[in-house]
């Protein structure tokens, strides 16, 4: 256990002349360089491209290849995706060779891309085979195209600079057979030694059980991590563009926020439950089977520690972190309701089908509501389906927001009573709140346009007004 795993995002990794000089070599002594295996993410937007946008859902190429009758719109959206990937190398690397390098890999790749589906596409043009059945396929093609691209140009970056770096493809590329994951990584390392080379490992990982289908575009954090609990690493880290800390910086203020320095997975969970995620939780869960403890890193302050993730519990009850979620509030009365089964089942039941995620919910005798992480049209279809369902039911929707205040132990904190007062205080109203009797997290619900306000008071009634304690300290 000398080595470490360490994965760097996609908003990291367009920056990565700055990471070539401070996270790859720094100051670091020739030993020091090697024992550390990356896993990259595509450059920033290229994903976004290939498959839609990731936030506003603006259709890439797998959205058109999906939806167009004509194969142009996909087609073009491919070309784009070739030109923004050469103008990412293009301002990463300087040598002529490298880049051209750099653009016979692209060209290849979108080539062999663009041949597989026209082939698809003429195939399913018969009525034997049916283009629905093969997506999750195609969604998987053109993931991998992004990271493998990243990895190598980082590649041929670190080489050009002395480091003895090692591309390690995990996408499948023309390969002959499905593998499983594990399979799929320790084959890839098997002829690889860490404490001698640098390997730069794909994010995408092609197997047989395909990892989108699971994780859909959580999948390069599912590669990082069963790469560490299979490697037995000392850690797995993350490199991100800002610390793990207390809150928004740009939202109570830099002066005003602590880095975390240590926590556990109880937190990291409710992280990723209010959209903030540390890590994939499936992620997590990974790590958290093998012992393998997990950082959470500045990339581009490669001096601080960061913070460690590990099973630890708390030295002493804090609140660590505030942070909000924009939510859809879905409300379900019946009268007839009451000390009758299988109302909640159903509606759960059609989230479920609508693939809606839910981030809580609060119950009564006669009302059921969830709050959502989901758009308005989404909701729409939702609520068309819970009334054929419940055809007596009266239900509505309403766009609100929470905000979340979590740690590793909140007991004897009164975070429920000083947090109401807080929100009070600054002028606004909690619509509702509710605390679990495991102590991890109190939740508060308000308007949209208050939610900013609500997470610096309680940041500044809960943390900035809390003293520091050695719990926090790297």
């Amino acid at each position: 256990m000398t080595h470490t795993v360490e994965k760097i995002g996609g908003t990291s990794m367009s920056r990565l002349c700055e990471l070539r000089d401070t996270l790859f070599i720094g100051g670091r002594s020739a030993e020091d360089i090697y024992n550390r295996i990356f896993v990259v993410s595509a450059f920033g937007g290229i994903t976004n491209l290939l498959l839609e946008h990731k936030k506003s859902g603006e259709p890439g190429v797998y959205a058109l290849f999906a939806n167009d009758d004509s194969n142009h719109k996909w087609q073009d959206a491919l070309d784009r995706v070739a030109k923004a990937m050469k103008a990412a190398h293009g301002d990463i690397l300087s040598h002529k060779g490298d880049i051209q390098q750099a653009d016979l890999f692209v060209d290849e790749r979108i080539l062999g891309a663009r041949n597989c589906l026209i082939d698809l596409q003429r195939l399913c043009s018969y009525g034997h085979f049916r283009l629905p059945e093969h997506m999750g396929h195609i969604r998987e093609l053109l993931s991998g195209l992004g990271e493998a691209h990243s990895a190598f140009v980082t590649t041929l970056l670190l080489q050009r600079s002395g480091i003895e770096a090692r591309f390690v493809d995990l996408s499948g590329w023309r390969d002959e057979g499905d593998v499983d994951l594990k399979t799929r990584i320790t084959d890839a390392l098997e002829a690889i030694d860490p404490a001698s080379e640098m390997p730069i490992v794909t994010g995408y990982a092609q197997c047989v059980d395909g990892l989108m289908n699971e994780f859909d575009r959580g999948y390069s954090e599912v590669t990082f991590s069963h790469l560490a609990a299979l490697t037995g690493a000392r850690e797995a880290i993350i490199h991100k563009e800002f610390h793990l800390s207390s809150a928004d910086p740009n939202l109570v203020g830099a002066g005003a926020v602590r880095k975390l320095g240590r926590t556990n997975y109880d937190v990291a969970d409710q992280l990723s439950n209010m959209g903030m995620e540390a890590i994939h939780p499936n992620a997590a869960k990974t790590l958290r089977q093998a012992g393998v403890p997990l950082r959470v890193t500045n990339a581009f302050d490669p001096g601080d520690p960061g913070t460690l993730i590990d099973d630890q519990p708390a030295d002493e009850a804090a609140a660590e972190i505030v942070t909000g979620l924009d939510i859809v509030a879905l409300e379900v009365f019946e009268q007839d309701m009451v000390g009758v089964k299988g109302y909640d089942s159903g509606v759960l039941d059609i989230l479920k089908r609508h693939n809606v995620r839910i981030v809580s919910k609060v119950s009564n005798a006669n009302t059921i509501t969830h709050y959502l992480d989901a758009s308005l049209k989404t909701m729409r279809r939702v609520e068309r389906d819970i009334a054929k369902l419940f055809p007596a039911a009266e239900i509505s929707t309403r766009r609100l927001a929470m905000v979340s205040v979590i740690g590793r132990d909140l007991r004897g904190l009164s975070v429920l009573t000083r947090g109401l007062q807080a929100i009070a205080n600054a002028g606004r109203e909690a619509i509702g709140a509710s605390q679990g009797p495991r102590n991890v997290d109190v939740q508060f619900v308000m308007d949209r346009d208050s939610m900013e306000a609500v997470i610096k008071a309680l940041h500044a009634e809960l943390i900035e007004n809390a003293p520091t304690t050695l719990s926090r300290a790297a």
